[in-house]
């Protein structure tokens, strides 16, 4: 017997559909279910829904959401910027407090789940890492959230923090980080060794910040796709942000492409608005994965985002010059299955058998809705039940 129908909803693609769930899972779906007489009809009003958002990046321990308006500090460099950011923590409340408040916005908007890089370093130790554990472990029913040991300080740059990445994996992050290995470390070659060294021996996933510039930065991509083969670590590595490949021409962009495909690195982009960004379609056409996240929102680097995913997939279209439905799709995709994937959620999306969980939204389809960012309230289903705020 099915237990719920929701009925009168409208599929990405704009055509009608109907999803039956039974024990909180997808029974059917099309565009008529079964029913018996003691079937329960949810009348859905012409919406539209979608599968379940995922942030492919955030930083839960940096942002001031549930704290008060910090005005933005501009700075010089990057390290003039790691001081700004401890000063204003300083004073900021904790990081579970912070965490939670952000959580709670983006579990609003329909995020599922989220790749949350967090800051561990000699100085900081562990602290942060545990705190967002904490944050974690109140929302487990709700989202997914992937933990990543974020060297924000740099990896041989900063003394004693390869030890603090070997007891973050060891703690329970399920992804190392990396950060400019040339440019902030001054030697690729070194932090590349610990960062995989680690992730080989803890079989653990990789994702490092690439802010790097032009022939600088592809020729680290070069070094990761080597060392991702070499390692046989094939889908568990990936770049982000990677601005050089928005920085250097399409033909050095395709021959780069090919290498990252072979070796099957993931690129993480969520156009930024004042720097270059990765060419996402010619990226695609290549067979590389590319994803998006909402990185940094509303913190010591920069002032903007509200933790939606629907309006980051805008901005990522905006950016990219997306006009037709066929593009933003593509946006739209960036933002679920894609990050999906890179993550490793499973259990995810519209289909027979996977977990009942979607965000239902007023839009005609998937591309109006990622055009308009929708901004209307949207009603989130977990387990076949409609998720309500506490």
């Amino acid at each position: 017997m099915t237990d719920r129908i929701f009925i009168n909803a409208v599929a990405a693609d704009g055509s009608p559909l109907e999803l039956a769930v039974r024990d909180g899972r997808f029974s059917a779906i099309g565009r008529h279910c079964p029913r018996s007489a003691n079937s329960e009809l949810i009348d859905l009003e012409g919406q539209l829904v979608l599968p379940g958002f995922v942030d492919g990046h955030i930083h839960l321990d940096k942002s001031f959401v549930g704290d008060r308006w910090r005005p933005h500090q501009p700075v010089a460099s990057l390290r003039e910027r790691l001081a700004v950011e401890k000063h204003l923590l300083s004073s900021a409340p904790p990081i579970v407090q912070r965490a939670d408040a952000l959580i709670r916005q983006a579990a609003s908007f329909g995020t599922f789940a989220m790749r949350c890089h967090v800051d561990v370093d000699a100085s900081t130790g562990l602290d942060n890492l545990h705190a967002i554990m904490e944050a974690r472990e109140h929302w487990r029913d709700l989202i997914d959230i992937e933990l990543v040991a974020f060297p924000q300080a740099g990896v041989v740059s900063c003394p004693g923090t390869a030890q603090i990445l070997d007891a973050a994996m060891a703690a329970g992050a399920q992804v190392i980080g990396g950060i400019d290995p040339s440019t902030l470390d001054g030697d690729a070659e070194a932090q590349l060794a610990i960062v995989f060294g680690i992730a080989e021996r803890r079989e653990v996933k990789i994702d490092i910040h690439l802010h790097e510039p032009e022939q600088i930065g592809i020729a680290q991509l070069q070094r990761i796709a080597e060392r991702t083969l070499a390692l046989g670590m094939q889908g568990r590595v990936a770049v982000s942000h990677a601005y050089a490949l928005g920085e250097v021409t399409p033909d050095e962009v395709e021959r780069i492409a090919a290498q990252l495909a072979r070796a099957d690195i993931a690129i993480m982009t969520n156009a930024p608005g004042d720097c270059a960004f990765p060419p996402v379609l010619q990226l695609r056409k290549a067979g590389v994965r590319v994803f998006t996240g909402n990185d940094n929102i509303q913190d010591a680097w920069w002032p903007y985002g509200n933790g939606d995913m629907l309006q980051r997939a805008m901005l990522v279209g905006y950016r990219s010059g997306f006009y037709t439905d066929d593009d933003l799709y593509v946006a739209l995709h960036m933002a679920t299955e894609a990050g999906a994937q890179v993550i490793g959620k499973t259990d995810y999306g519209l289909k027979v058998g996977n977990e009942a969980s979607f965000v239902v939204l007023k839009a005609p389809n998937g591309a109006a809705a990622v055009a308009a960012a929708a901004p209307s309230a949207r009603r989130i289903v977990r387990n076949g039940q409609f998720w309500v705020s506490g």
